[in-house]
């Protein structure tokens, strides 16, 4: 697949930021072009994904495979340390270094840093993982950085202001097929391509009545299929299995069936829960019940009282 102008993300604004902070403080400012190894590693990744009709995790994978990966091959080993502005932490015990959570629930991005290695981790410094955000501002304002005010960023980095659902119409176009109701199989409207949906998605159906959520996907027939409503029992699973199983650190569970925490998505909450190892990977099961699990995201696992990421596979 080929590079594409429309993913060509604006950075002047950070290489301006990042060249008036690097003056003040006297710093030498490099700027490595990773552009073509992020299209190669990780926009294929997630258009190939979305076509499969998963749901992917382009953030997940640039840690992985650009931030903690490529730019390392070219430019980390002349250091000892890497510093990043993850909220994150890491943690000594035993000779070995882990991937700890950050002390700011909202802001810890653990969850992205779940495919990382041991190797990475033991190399890498999370100056605000011991800070909350308004902490974080609040000495960036004092020390006069241009940044103290900028909004956070949000949405996939790649887009840029483009729209995601044109992305996805660049690469994959559209193809019209039905809208289903889980329980009585009415046909409920059109859509224009399953890979515009994800399990779990209540905008963007263009259906009247609802509220409706998308609650699973026929691949090969291109039906997305919906219900009323999101207390709706079909909308909500105990329990999920992982394939691939990538531990950052080490394995720490020695028996069958552990108890853990997890994330299935990126938010401040951490759902308690068992881990146990099956034939084709491990299955998690949840102490409530789960809205939205969708394959292809990845379930992130953390000890029981979330103050370490072990790691993450992705959900089947």
């Amino acid at each position: 697949m080929d590079d594409d102008e429309l993913l060509h993300c604006s950075s002047e604004e950070d290489i301006e930021m990042a060249s008036l902070i690097a003056r003040k403080y006297g710093c030498k400012l490099e700027i490595i072009d990773l552009h073509q190894d992020y299209w190669d590693n990780v926009v294929s990744y997630t258009i190939d994904k979305v076509r499969q009709g998963f749901t992917p995790n382009p953030d997940v994978m640039c840690n992985k495979l650009i931030k903690f990966g490529v730019f390392e091959q070219k430019v980390g080993y002349q250091f000892d340390k890497t510093a990043t502005g993850h909220y994150a932490h890491t943690l000594e015990k035993d000779g070995k270094t882990y991937l700890a959570t950050a002390i700011d629930p909202v802001k810890d991005q653990t969850d992205f840093l779940a495919q990382i290695n041991h190797l990475q981790v033991s190399k890498l410094m999370f100056p605000l993982g011991r800070l909350m955000k308004q902490e974080v501002r609040a000495i960036a304002q004092e020390a006069g950085l241009p940044s103290a005010k900028r909004q956070d960023s949000q949405g996939i980095c790649f887009l840029g202001k483009v729209n995601y659902n044109d992305f996805i119409r660049r690469y994959l176009g559209e193809k019209e097929g039905p809208i289903v109701e889980f329980e009585t199989g009415r046909l409920l409207g059109k859509h224009k391509g399953y890979w515009f949906h994800t399990v779990g998605q209540r905008k963007g159906l263009g259906l009247s009545g609802g509220p409706w959520y998308v609650i699973k996907k026929d691949i090969e027939a291109n039906i997305v299929w919906a219900s009323r409503g999101y207390d709706v029992a079909a909308a909500y699973g105990d329990e999920f299995r992982v394939k691939d199983f990538h531990f950052i650190t080490d394995n720490p569970w020695n028996e069958e069936k552990t108890e853990i925490s997890f994330k299935i998505r990126h938010t401040p909450e951490f759902t308690p829960g068992t881990i146990e190892r099956t034939s084709n990977g491990y299955c998690i099961r949840s102490s409530e019940p789960l809205q939205g699990i969708a394959p292809g995201q990845f379930g992130v696992i953390y000890d029981k009282d979330h103050q370490i990421c072990i790691g993450s596979g992705e959900i089947l």
